[in-house]
């Protein structure tokens, strides 16, 4: 049996381009054939022991690898670059090319074309991608209302941009597609808001005409902090929240149990929803929150 070729050290974590490991003399193209070295796109190849086939960061790389002059990582893939994760499993990488580029589709790639200016192009550990700014606008100009909300949300959080930067960037720019879809999202955007599911929920009461209402309110109670809710009507003391799967866990469970016995104690009335709530059973969920803010507003009968 023959010897497995020695690779060197420099090209086994990386993706690297074929054609230039071979004209280098580092590589052979029947090397590069064998069993050792995975294809990932046309010229573009990663040593077996670095391939991750749900690894983001590892099709970046390879992407990069094959853009054009003047093109970048855009979209959900330059927010996953900025820190913020907005993928599914599976997504393909986001490149937006200007009108003139090329670039051979794959099934790996989902590519936009749209002027992409040098002052919208930036640099993320070598990779090209678009500046925090365009991938915020970009990302709240497509979709769906409610996805487009939720990244625009995400990249607030996480300081990633700022809302007011934000909004200049885009009155400088009322032409471009999807920018009625972004004024509207601008108009809902909360900084504050702490989790996907949270500015679903959020959205889910706006349009109910729940509104308005306050995201991350604190309470106190006797001049006593308490603590501090995802979504709240202050003067009803009414408070809405979304509990995703750590909430589950035994310590957690039991931090919250004492929390909303305080809660109750101060005369709040707080509801608490899963995603199945939000996602599957959204007129029940409207339907809780109605009927507890009903209860509020209706004087108590005299005794």
């Amino acid at each position: 049996m023959p010897a497995p070729a020695r690779v060197p050290h420099c090209l086994t974590s990386l993706p690297l381009r074929g054609s230039s490991a071979v004209s280098g003399g580092l590589l052979t193209w029947t090397m590069l054939r064998g069993p050792t070295w995975v294809r990932l796109l046309p010229d573009v190849y990663l040593h077996r022991d670095a391939h991750r086939d749900d690894d983001h960061r590892m099709w970046c790389d390879a992407v990069a690898l094959r853009l054009p002059p003047g093109a970048a990582l855009a979209g959900r893939s330059a927010a996953w670059l900025l820190g913020v994760d907005l993928l599914a499993r599976g997504d393909p990488v986001t490149v937006l090319l200007p009108n003139a580029a090329r670039l051979r589709p794959h099934p790996r790639l989902s590519i936009v074309r749209s002027p992409l200016p040098g002052a919208d192009r930036g640099e993320f550990a070598g990779l090209p991608v678009t500046t925090p700014l365009r991938t915020a606008f970009d990302l709240g100009r497509q979709g769906a209302r409610a996805e487009a909300l939720v990244a625009v949300d995400a990249l607030l959080r996480r300081r990633v941009v700022e809302l007011p930067a934000l909004r200049a960037y885009a009155a400088d720019r009322p032409g471009w597609p999807g920018t009625s879809l972004l004024r509207e999202v601008l108009a809902l955007a909360e900084p504050s808001s702490e989790s996907p599911m949270e500015t679903r929920l959020r959205l889910l009461l706006l349009d109910a005409g729940l509104g308005p209402l306050t995201a991350q309110h604190k309470m106190r109670h006797g001049g006593r902090f308490l603590a501090r809710v995802d979504l709240a009507w202050p003067a009803l003391r009414i408070a809405v929240e979304y509990d995703g799967d750590h909430h589950r866990e035994r310590t957690q469970f039991r931090r919250d149990v004492a929390r909303l016995n305080a809660l109750r104690f101060a005369g709040w009335i707080v509801l608490r929803f899963t995603a199945d709530d939000v996602l599957r059973h959204p007129d029940a969920t409207v339907a809780l929150v109605c009927q507890a803010v009903a209860e509020r507003r209706t004087p108590a009968p005299p005794r």
